[in-house]
């Protein structure tokens, strides 16, 4: 087991790496210059050259990476060349939008996939099944942002009920910030469930032929205990693992998402530091979700000893 999760911490180590060098090498490659469109195009190319000497980007391609490397062991992000802030501050402020948003997405999704896919499988071949299937091949089909301009449309604009866009104002309470994360929540939590459902539903099948959930109903034992407590319990692997899957993708897809709802998230963020070539901003946004993706696969890899405990690494 120790040996098992050192060899895990050194693979997240080495993909960080990678996913550290590659980034660098993409923003710098692709075409822009963070000086001219700071200066704007009334610059001449003596302010832009200076400006770019007293960002740094004057220097050499490997010695801009080594500075950067060596920042980010000091656990440095960089400082944002637009917001003139520190990139670990920046993402700080516009991490509550993104958190809420993939925790209630990843919260309405479950709810609505769960019950669905285990019974869509116990009633196997019924209408249910199919109508259940066709919905999650719909969801599945349709842009989340798509579906977020529906909702604007119907809920926010015709109806009221809810905000077309925006976080709250300044003095807005926490209460009256979630309420404006209804709809994007909504929005990403059905998109997303699709996949979960088709998931639950293949996993309930593969069980519920098995030998011993046929014995426990031999036994005269409840049916919803046979379904939910033998058949679902040894169901739960790949079910936790699509789960985990849809936290992290939801946490690095959610970018346009928060544009079209006009949420101050990090995705926002990212979406405005990619136009002003911000390659710090850029750089830290990227790090940071990497990160998270590789620690929720970490964490989901250690929920199988608690579900399962046949698992031994």
């Amino acid at each position: 087991m120790i040996r098992y999760i050192v060899q895990r911490l050194i693979g997240m180590i080495v993909v960080m790496f990678l996913v550290v060098t590659i980034v660098f090498i993409i923003v710098r490659v692709t075409p822009g210059d963070p000086a001219a469109v700071m200066l704007g195009p009334d610059a001449t190319p003596a302010d832009i050259a200076a400006l770019r000497s007293q960002l740094g980007l004057d220097q050499p391609l490997i010695l801009q990476y080594v500075y950067y490397i060596g920042n980010l062991l000091k656990g440095d992000l960089g400082r944002s060349i637009f917001l003139n802030q520190p990139v670990l501050s920046a993402l700080s402020d516009r991490a509550e939008p993104t958190f809420f948003l993939t925790l209630f997405s990843i919260i309405i999704a479950c709810v609505v996939a769960l019950p669905v896919g285990i019974y869509a499988a116990y009633r196997r071949g019924s209408l249910v099944d199919q109508v259940a299937t066709a919905l999650a091949m719909f969801a599945a089909s349709i842009p989340s942002f798509w579906l977020g301009l529906l909702l604007i449309q119907f809920f926010a604009v015709r109806q009221g009920w809810f905000p077309v866009s925006g976080y709250g104002g300044p003095d807005a309470g926490f209460l009256d910030r979630m309420w404006h994360l209804c709809l994007p929540a909504i929005a990403l939590g059905l998109v997303s469930s699709a996949l979960i459902l088709r998931f639950t539903r293949a996993s309930m099948l593969d069980v519920l032929g098995d030998d011993y959930v046929r014995t426990a109903r031999a036994k005269g034992l409840d049916e919803r205990r046979v379904v939910l407590r033998h058949a679902l319990k040894n169901a739960l692997i790949p079910i936790i693992t699509v789960i985990g899957l849809t936290m992290a993708v939801l946490i690095s897809g959610a970018v346009v998402t928060e544009t079209v709802f006009g949420l101050p998230g990090v995705g926002n963020l990212v979406v405005s530091a990619v136009l002003r070539r911000d390659y710090p901003v850029i750089q830290g946004a990227l790090l940071v979700i990497a990160a998270l993706y590789v620690l929720i696969n970490f964490a989901i890899d250690m929920l199988y000893l608690l579900v399962d405990p046949r698992v031994r690494y």
